[in-house]
């Protein structure tokens, strides 16, 4: 039997080209029939022409929803390099460092892997040489003047705190929704619906009082043109009226922002429920999970004052952002375990450190 007949081939480049343009088309994503609709899937088809479209929303069924098509188009922005274990990383374009903003750059060696002799994990198909680095450091390692640290982690811990705070965060959710939700508007000087509806009221007013200004102010105007006002007194009224009105535009546009942060918070809980009611395992992290979840991974810098290499990563969720489950206290059963895993990882690194110093040693002697 030929094993090729049977291998995956990647299409050819000229038909994936193909295939990416017609993922830039809208109508796939909107309900929209267009004037040039017979040349709309024409590959040929120039830019003049399609600006030249008429488009007429909601005339038929969309064939990818909005929120799909948003995330296929965010992904392909993002270049996901493949290397020599044939696949790219579904993390890379997540990342940033927390101190300068940058991207992380991922590091993979299959090579170095295969003569070590090491072999991946099972579950993730990881292998041990997979890491990222702050791309400011990587960048500027060998200038005279080096910017940012590396801000090292390993792709196995991002993984792994990924499915901690999902599955963490989706149990919360689903478990506990009205608390959730409230959870999510705690950022929001706006808390209650009562509280929404008396802003809604201030902001009528006061665009009802902005525009009697605009009217006072245009027969002021008429009034000092005709010479039945005096030049002192129309400065002093009009001065009046105009600092007037800009503390109303400034207070309309304020309330009209925390208006719309009540509405969005309440829109964003929904949607995030919307979406984890669509997961039913949350045994394993999956390529589309990271896409559908997160929104970026911020990576502090390694903290090594207490002895031990911590270090901080704050995860954004879509719709939520970095939430924070209320959690309970450790039980002493916990607290214990803790304990033993420290003395551990305290004695690991005292064995390795009398291990290279046993090898300096030996080197030096021969």
């Amino acid at each position: 039997m030929n094993k090729s007949r049977f291998e995956h081939k990647k299409p050819h480049p000229s038909l994936h080209k193909q295939y990416l343009s017609i993922c830039d088309y809208n109508e796939f994503a909107k309900a929209i029939c267009s004037r040039f609709a017979k040349y709309r899937l024409n590959l040929r088809i120039s830019d003049v022409v399609r600006r030249r479209c008429l488009p007429f929303e909601n005339t038929h069924e969309a064939i990818v929803d909005p929120e799909t098509w948003k995330l296929a188009q965010r992904s392909r922005q993002t270049v996901r390099r493949t290397d020599t274990t044939g696949e790219a990383n579904p993390l890379t374009g997540l990342l940033f460092c927390a101190e300068c903003g940058a991207r992380m750059y991922n590091h993979r060696s299959r090579g170095r892997a295969l003569k070590e002799g090491w072999e991946p994990d099972p579950d993730s198909g990881l292998y041990p040489s997979d890491n990222y680095n702050c791309s400011t450091y990587m960048l500027t390692a060998k200038h005279s003047e080096q910017k940012c640290c590396s801000h090292y982690i390993t792709t196995r811990a991002v993984r792994t705190l990924l499915l901690d705070t999902i599955k963490t965060v989706s149990t919360y959710a689903i478990s506990d929704e009205k608390g959730f939700v409230e959870k999510i508007r705690a950022a929001s000087q706006l808390r209650q619906d009562n509280a929404a509806k008396e802003l809604k009221r201030k902001l009528n007013r006061d665009r009802k009082r902005s525009a009697e200004l605009d009217g006072l102010i245009k027969k002021l105007y008429e009034s000092f043109a005709t010479g039945s006002l005096t030049e002192k007194r129309f400065k002093l009224l009009s001065d009046g009226y105009e600092q007037e009105q800009e503390e109303l535009d400034a207070a309309i546009v304020r309330e009209q922002a925390e208006l719309d942060a009540f509405n969005a918070d309440t829109d964003r809980a929904d949607q995030f429920l919307e979406l984890v009611k669509r997961y039913t395992d949350f045994s394993m992290l999956t390529t589309p999970m990271i896409l559908e979840f997160v929104d970026k991974i911020v990576v502090h810098a390694p903290d090594r004052s207490s002895g031990e290499r911590m270090q901080e990563v704050d995860i954004y969720l879509k719709f939520i952002g970095k939430f924070d489950v209320p959690l309970p206290e450790p039980t002493p059963e916990e607290l214990a375990e803790q304990e033993r895993l420290r003395k551990k990882r305290e004695k690991q690194r005292e064995y390795s450190r009398r291990s290279r110093e046993k090898k300096k040693r030996a080197a030096a002697q021969n």
